[in-house]
């Protein structure tokens, strides 16, 4: 089984933001297997590949469509039997066609060595055909494209970062929060009734920036989280693609000014 998978870091949104290498191997590869999350998904993943080969390219690509269910992963757990049975499902797919001596690109949203499924594909896969061969293409990840799109680093000196799904119970969130200069909090659109209050308990409310679609068209900044705050302490929504920062050394208050000025209303392709 001579050919490949590659699974392929496309960075958070802008298709400028593909690295040459994930760039190359997206066209050389014949066939592309995308991920959703249900039977009838979009995958965005896909559609910013899309965006960046030309129409050319992708009529000559094969697609194969993964379904990965949308379920909370725990390390120390074994997944739900309809995960596993999905990642297996995929892997079958995906086999076939390289057995065809066909070359996968897989592409998954921002780095793959954070929070991604191509790790669980890549589990699966070496576990049930050993002998096939997989390659990692790093790429921008959503942490880093909200730090260069509000100017504020993640961390600098001495600063300890901390990168956590916001789904964490709300013991060790907080313990988190109060342990680490700089915390990065993903899949945060679920929990903002519970992490909003928790920020102002510990007076970092105002340490904190929320960015939305990051290096999409539609990409907004909110330097206030106060205003997630609705009537009789309900807490509104985001959208899926969100990220919250919050920083305690150098505090996101003297760039408030230039963030709501340059980013808060949606961008313009």
């Amino acid at each position: 089984m001579s050919a490949t998978l590659y699974i392929i870091g496309v960075g958070p949104g802008d298709p400028d933001l593909l690295t040459v290498k994930a760039l190359t191997l997206l066209r050389q590869c014949p066939v592309i297997a995308t991920p959703t999350a249900s039977l009838k998904g979009h995958s965005t993943a896909l559609a910013i590949v899309r965006q960046a080969l030309s129409a050319k390219e992708m009529q000559e690509k094969e697609i194969v469509e993964l379904h990965f269910p949308m379920q909370k992963i725990h390390r120390d757990q074994e997944p739900e039997a309809e995960v596993l049975q999905a990642w297996q499902e995929a892997v079958q797919k995906i086999v076939a066609k390289l057995r065809q001596g066909k070359s996968v690109a897989f592409p998954t949203l921002g780095d793959p060595a954070i929070y991604s499924t191509g790790y669980y594909l890549y589990m699966t896969i070496t576990e049930i055909y050993p002998q096939a061969g997989v390659r990692f293409v790093p790429g921008i990840s959503a942490m880093s494209s909200c730090s260069a799109n509000t100017s504020a680093p993640l961390c600098l000196g001495d600063d300890m970062l901390a990168v956590i799904p916001a789904t964490f119970s709300d013991k060790r969130l907080r313990q988190v929060l109060e342990s680490f200069d700089t915390i990065v909090l993903m899949k945060v659109h679920k929990v903002m009734d519970t992490l909003i209050p928790l920020l102002h308990d510990l007076h970092l409310i105002e340490n904190a920036i929320l960015v939305e679609r990051v290096g999409m068209t539609d990409e907004r900044v909110m330097s206030d989280l106060t205003v997630f705050l609705g009537k009789e302490g309900q807490v509104q929504q985001v959208h899926y693609f969100s990220t919250i920062i919050v920083k305690k050394r150098d505090s996101f208050v003297r760039l408030r000014s230039k963030i709501t000025h340059t980013f808060l209303a949606p961008r313009t392709a």
